[in-house]
C-alpha cells in the first residue's frame, strides 16, 4: 500500500481522504463500514494485531499501545472517508494510514474475491492550517452524509435542513453523534476531542454551526 511522503509536525492538524480507484464503492454494506471503524480503532497504535484474533473479543478493548495519532471528525461515505487527525507518534499519520488501507484492502478484496487496488494511489492530506479552516472541517466531514438523501444540496441549496441535521447527525459511520453525546456506543472510543480545540461550549452550539452551513451553498467538493 503506498503512503504520501508528507512531512507531518506534531501539533497541527490534517484532513486525510482518500476514494475508490475510479471512484468505485469501497463499502457496499453495513459490515463493510463497521469493519473500517473497527480498523480505526484497533490500528491507532504501536501494538500489532491479527485482526480475525482480535475481533473473537470485543475489539474496542483491544490494547493498542501507544497511540499513533488522535482522531477527530470522520465520516465513511460510499466510495471515500474523510478524517481529522493529529500526529501523536513520529510519523504516526502515514503508519497509521498504511495499517487501516493495507488492513482494508486486504479484507475486501478476500471478500469479494477481487485482485487490484481498491484505493485511488496515495492517500490525500491538506493541512488546517486556521482556526477558521479547522473549525469548518468540523461540519464539512459531518455534513458529508447528506448527499446520499440530497445529492444536489450544494448546488441548489437544501430542502429540508431539519430533515438533513438528522440524518447527518444519526448516520452511524461517522463520529458526529459520538460528538454530540447522543449515546455510549463503542465506536466513540475511536476519536479524541480532547487533542482538538474545543470550539463548540454546548452542544446547542454545535448545531447552531451545522445549521449555519446548511444555510450555504459552497463547502468545499473534495472526492465525489
Amino acid at each position: 500500500m503506498s503512503v504520501r511522503k508528507y512531512s507531518f509536525a506534531f501539533g497541527e492538524f490534517y484532513h486525510v481522504y482518500n476514494r475508490g480507484n475510479s471512484k468505485q464503492v469501497i463499502f457496499r454494506d453495513r459490515s463493510d463500514y463497521m469493519h473500517f471503524q473497527q480498523l480505526l480503532f484497533v490500528a491507532n497504535g504501536t501494538n500489532s494485531f491479527i485482526f480475525r484474533d482480535v475481533f473473537k473479543n470485543n475489539i474496542f478493548k483491544f490494547d493498542q499501545g501507544e497511540p499513533l495519532v488522535a482522531i477527530g471528525p470522520y465520516c465513511l461515505m460510499p466510495n471515500h472517508f474523510h478524517i481529522l487527525l493529529t500526529p501523536i507518534a513520529d510519523g504516526g499519520i502515514s503508519k497509521f494510514i498504511q495499517k487501516v488501507l493495507t488492513g482494508y484492502s486486504m479484507y475486501f478484496n478476500s471478500k469479494y474475491e477481487r485482485t487490484g487496488t481498491l484505493f485511488e494511489g496515495k492517500f490525500k492530506a491538506s493541512w488546517a492550517d486556521s482556526d477558521q479552516y479547522l473549525k469548518y472541517l468540523f461540519a464539512y466531514i459531518h455534513l458529508n452524509p447528506v448527499k446520499l438523501i440530497d445529492p444536489q444540496w450544494k448546488e441548489e441549496g437544501i430542502k429540508d435542513s431539519v430533515t438533513a441535521y438528522d440524518y447527518a447527525s444519526t448516520y452511524k459511520y461517522s463520529s458526529f453523534s459520538d460528538y454530540l453525546l447522543e449515546d455510549s456506543r463503542d465506536e466513540a472510543k475511536i476519536i479524541n476531542p480532547n487533542s482538538f480545540p474545543n470550539y463548540f461550549d454546548s452542544v446547542k452550539e454545535i448545531e447552531r454551526e451545522i445549521f449555519d452551513w446548511l444555510s450555504f451553498k459552497d463547502l468545499l467538493e473534495l472526492p465525489k
